[in-house]
């Protein structure tokens, strides 16, 4: 028996262990998306229930009656509208303020030479470990002495530079190469004619990756949005689906249906930059 195996070509004794490990990898997949898709299974199928139905114990995985007349009346008893638009302006502006911040920092750490740049960025990039609960205080009291509560700058001010972003952008700045400089450099290009006109072409992966990041960071921020707002007409919608769960106790499928609606813009963006997400966090990871 020992001869026969060992007289069968390498390939066939190859494939049983491939095959196994094909259906082994195939079944943790499976395993890993329901894991991440139960969630989301049970917040669509209890926002489609009726008030009734979605009080019971233990719930039904399987909706009897649908009532698609939910997702009307969350507009109507919670002013989500609202809160959905001051949301979206919010991260918006966020987005805009840190792919512009990041992309100008990035390059001067990448070319722009300069005595304690490597230390500079360094320290620069210690405020990654730097948790936001320690700087909530300071940024508070500051926007307090500016007269910023219960508005948009107070919202969208703190968070317009990320260390993040510029060390990502950076990464692909320092990808470009050095004959590329040289040639924009005879054309007559200065720092800003190459980088708009060459580094940030260059490096949309990663801008569109950074973009992604900042406005679901954006989008799903509690906290600090729960601190410095008072009145409905500058709340986001986290706040709103807070709010909501507190006020429609009986008609928990409200609450569902919220987070559904809240969710649409998210899924959609991923969706929309699945691809872009994916280069841009993978370029440079192979050279050569």
């Amino acid at each position: 028996m020992a001869a026969d195996a060992r007289s069968l070509p390498a390939p066939r004794r190859r494939r049983r262990p491939r095959r196994l490990r094909t259906a082994v990898n195939y079944l943790v997949l499976t395993l890993a998306a329901i894991v991440v898709l139960l969630p989301i299974y049970v917040t669509v199928v209890f926002s489609l229930q009726t008030g009734p139905q979605a009080l019971q114990f233990p719930g039904s995985l399987f909706p009897t009656e649908i009532d698609l007349g939910v997702f009307r009346r969350v507009f109507q008893v919670s002013g989500l509208g609202r809160y959905l638009f001051n949301s979206a302006l919010v991260a918006a502006l966020i987005t805009v303020g840190q792919v512009l911040t990041s992309i100008l920092a990035a390059y001067v750490f990448a070319e722009i030479d300069f005595k304690g740049r490597n230390v500079l960025f360094v320290a620069f990039l210690a405020t990654l470990m730097v948790p936001a609960e320690v700087t909530i205080v300071a940024n508070y009291d500051t926007i307090v002495s500016l007269g910023w509560l219960d508005s948009y700058q107070g919202l969208v001010v703190p968070f317009l530079a990320t260390a993040f972003g510029t060390f990502l952008i950076r990464q692909a700045f320092m990808g470009i190469p050095r004959d590329l400089r040289d040639a924009a450099k005879l054309d007559g290009y200065g720092h800003m004619g190459f980088l708009w006109g060459v580094a940030v072409p260059l490096a949309r992966p990663s801008i569109a990756a950074l973009s992604v990041f900042s406005f679901l960071l954006a989008w799903n921020q509690y906290l600090w949005p729960l601190l410095i707002t008072n009145e409905d007409d500058f709340r986001t919608v986290q706040i709103g689906l807070r709010t909501l769960a507190s006020r429609s106790i009986a008609e928990f499928n409200l609450v569902f249906a919220g987070t559904v609606v809240a969710s649409i813009p998210i899924f959609v963006l991923l969706i929309v930059f699945q691809k872009q997400l994916v280069r841009g966090l993978t370029s440079g990871a192979v050279k050569g």
